[in-house]
């Protein structure tokens, strides 16, 4: 399919072209922030046995009503169980993540016993057995610890660990190719001529492909030549992900799009019908999948949220639904045209715990202060009336 499409179409294309890529097996020490490309299970129960929650005495019960004396045996202490076993008028001292002794159903807090010699006597009423972590009590062998599609955060490798796993089998990262294009771009920090301007979209692109857990390679600026394109797309070749930058608009210096095409590439679809953004574009050029963005900063880094993320997430094995935030409009939205148009905006709360947001004033594509300050983009369908302030408009996180 070419042509123009629709937001969703282009997500929809982009989804069901791009697969998931292989896997790989990584130790615990390797796996952060990656993705679980199938399910984790534990090996151990967690806690493995009967465990203190607490410093004190492990005793019966039945034995503890006040003043009662229990005579102390031995003790326990974390990595080393007592070997024994609790009889009636017995206690165990132990402490926090020791095992609790055979007889033992309930652990006696140290503030609620008088100790005195090889004795304890009891000081306050006890309401049930307590302060004990059954075996099993976090997870069971055999639990699920991960999914296919987990990011692997800290809390979810502790977990991991606990289960005593080793390694882990985790979807490779996309490697992802920036194609800068334009007679006028300079890299940040050149002593710019009196016509060019600083190539910023990739220093952008860089942390968002990074943070959705891609690996991206800034491969540098094409002038406006097709073959100067064509060695920068020969260079990509082998990357999952090539993302050329600008050249793609109808004008007489754009040859970005062409030299794609000449180099056998298959389109898919050619633009969106989107603000800002129309000039994005989506293909294959034999392995690779090729992402075309807009030349402007605001549209290309929009773009890529909407298009380039998705298509890495589904690499990453955690293809799923956009969730979508229903903030509440604190400003009047005009009526919209023909395109779907994404309103860079910023989230807040109100008083009574709903989210608000507001869409700045100034929505010019070239502008890269706005969308720096932007933590939302305001989803506003072709041809939607006006909007009152007050009313729920559905927005994107960025």
């Amino acid at each position: 399919m070419t042509g123009t499409v629709s937001v969703d179409e282009a997500r929809r294309l982009i989804i069901e072209a791009v697969a998931p890529l292989p896997a790989e097996t990584l130790g615990l020490d390797e796996a952060a922030g990656r993705v679980l490309a199938e399910t984790v299970r534990a090996q151990i129960d967690q806690p493995p046995f009967d465990a203190s929650a607490m410093d004190g005495y492990a005793v019966r019960l039945s034995d503890c009503a006040v003043g009662a004396r229990l005579r102390v045996i031995g003790e326990a202490s974390a990595g080393g169980r007592f070997r024994g076993e609790v009889a009636a008028g017995t206690a165990i001292r132990i402490f926090t993540g020791a095992p609790v002794p055979v007889g033992a159903d309930h652990v006696l807090i140290q503030e609620e016993a008088e100790r005195s010699g090889g004795a304890i006597a009891i000081k306050a009423a006890q309401a049930g057995a307590a302060n004990i972590r059954r075996a099993g009590i976090d997870f069971e062998r055999g639990a699920v610890l991960g999914e296919a599609g987990d990011r692997l955060t800290g809390a979810r490798l502790a977990l991991i660990a606990a289960g005593n796993v080793t390694s882990l089998s985790v979807a490779q990262r996309p490697r992802v190719a920036l194609i800068a294009n334009g007679d006028e771009l300079v890299l940040p920090g050149a002593t710019l001529g009196a016509d060019q301007i600083v190539c910023s979209i990739p220093a952008g692109l860089g942390p968002m492909i990074h943070s959705w857990g891609g690996a991206p390679r800034f491969l540098g600026i094409a002038r406006d030549d097709p073959a100067d394109i064509a060695a920068l797309i020969d260079r990509a070749r082998g990357f999952d992900l090539v993302v050329p930058i600008g050249g793609a608009s109808v004008g007489d210096r754009d040859f970005m799009r062409a030299a794609f095409e000449a180099a056998g590439l298959a389109p898919i679809f050619e633009k969106v019908s989107l603000r800002p953004g129309k000039p994005t574009w989506f293909g294959r050029l034999g392995a690779s999948f090729v992402l075309g963005l807009p030349g402007n900063p605001a549209s290309a880094l929009v773009s890529a949220r909407l298009f380039l993320k998705p298509a890495i997430k589904q690499m990453l094995w955690r293809s799923g639904d956009e969730q979508v935030v229903m903030a509440r409009t604190l400003a009047l939205l005009g009526a919209n045209g023909a395109r779907e148009t994404f309103l860079r905006a910023r989230f807040s709360g109100d008083d009574d715990g709903v989210t608000c947001v507001t869409a700045f004033a100034d929505q010019d594509s070239s502008l890269l202060r706005v969308l720096a300050h932007s933590d939302a983009l305001i989803r506003r369908p072709a041809n939607a009336p006006q909007c009152s302030a007050g009313a729920l408009v559905p927005c994107l996180r960025i």
